[in-house]
């Protein structure tokens, strides 16, 4: 906006030359346009009163080659309160620093409702977990019927499933076990890569809830530094293309895995919810913790996951077309007072050929 106003002072001399200049010419040609048709004139009148299209309207033109791209948005209110509801004239979209037009803003309600969700536990995880079951079992129980549920659990890279997608939740919070302690996990991204690889395509929306310390030895290295993490980018990349949301909870490892004896309530704890974080900010997500070790009581943030998923919105908006499929930095923005749309950071465009 800065840039804008800046030109507008530096052209201001060039301007009144060329009003003066524009006075003249019409002057000299005005005896001709008296004597044009009267319908002439009015014509000319009309076009003149007719509207501009304003530039900053949220629905931009699509241009030919745009292919459309397809995003889960969740609704946020900032101070508290509900989240209210969003029209597509509400929603603006931004491709680098072009503005995309807006095609469809559908609340994924209803016969839209359409979920599946998978939680994730870390096999690597503390046993005294089991003592938060009651409330996983009861964040199971309570999610909409249109809701299929898997159940899973991150062990040597891998994820070993002890319930697949069923919408029968009471089965889900069955499958719950103890997590079989140290030495059972290497990389929580490599698991998490592993499952988004193995899930089938659908037209539901596709989320994950970890329940993790996020330590990864094998790609983190000694100081268990997120950013230098190839698997932790793989993950965020498959998260992304796949149109995966994760959420996750941070839930200290065993003795061996990053837990106890090792640092904890250190830098390398620090840097292993950092890693959490980063996951559930570049896919549209959130990471809960509070400290360095085991929360207490996980129920507010399940019901946290809860209201977000209540308050999610499929949107496609066309954007320019690529020579190759890749991931493309987005921004979704709404003027709504008090209101913040969390998405992935980008969104997947392919190719209009």
């Amino acid at each position: 906006m800065q840039n804008i106003q800046t030109g507008k002072l530096t052209n201001n001399r060039a301007a009144r030359w060329g009003a003066i200049f524009a006075l003249a010419i019409g002057l000299a040609a005005a005896p001709n346009q008296a004597a044009a048709a009267p319908q002439d004139a009015a014509q000319q009148g009309s076009t003149q009163q007719a509207p501009t299209p304003q530039a900053s309207t949220p629905q931009a033109s699509a241009q030919a080659g745009d292919v459309p791209v397809h995003m889960v948005v969740t609704v946020e209110p900032r101070k508290g309160g509900q989240a209210p509801a969003l029209s597509p004239d509400d929603v603006k979209v931004f491709q680098r620093n072009n503005q995309d037009p807006v095609t469809s803003w559908v609340p994924l309600q209803g016969d839209r409702a359409g979920l599946q969700l998978f939680i994730l536990i870390d096999d690597n995880s503390r046993s005294v977990l089991g003592l938060q079951f009651s409330d996983i079992a009861k964040f199971i129980l309570e999610q909409p019927a249109s809701t299929a549920i898997g159940v899973g659990y991150m062990r040597n890279g891998t994820v070993f499933t002890v319930q697949n997608m069923t919408t029968d939740h009471a089965l889900a919070a069955k499958s719950l076990r103890l997590p079989i302690g140290p030495g059972a996990s290497t990389s929580p991204y490599l698991s998490l890569a592993d499952l988004m690889k193995r899930w089938p395509e659908t037209s539901d929306r596709r989320e994950i809830l970890m329940l993790t310390s996020g330590n990864d030895p094998l790609g983190g290295g000694f100081s268990n530094d997120p950013f230098t993490n190839p698997y932790l980018q793989t993950a965020v990349d498959h998260a992304q293309e796949g149109g995966f949301i994760v959420y996750s909870i941070y839930f200290p490892s065993g003795v061996g895995g990053g837990g106890r004896g090792r640092g904890r309530g250190g830098l390398r704890t620090t840097l292993s919810q950092t890693g959490l974080d980063v996951v559930s900010q570049r896919t549209g997500g959130q990471a809960y913790y509070l400290g360095f070790g085991a929360p207490v009581n996980i129920a507010p943030y399940l019901q946290d996951v809860s209201e977000r998923l209540k308050h999610q919105y499929g949107l496609t908006f066309m954007a320019k077309s690529t020579n190759k499929p890749r991931l493309e930095p987005v921004k979704v923005k709404t003027e709504t007072p008090n209101t913040s749309l969390i998405t992935a950071e980008e969104g997947y465009v392919k190719t209009g050929m």
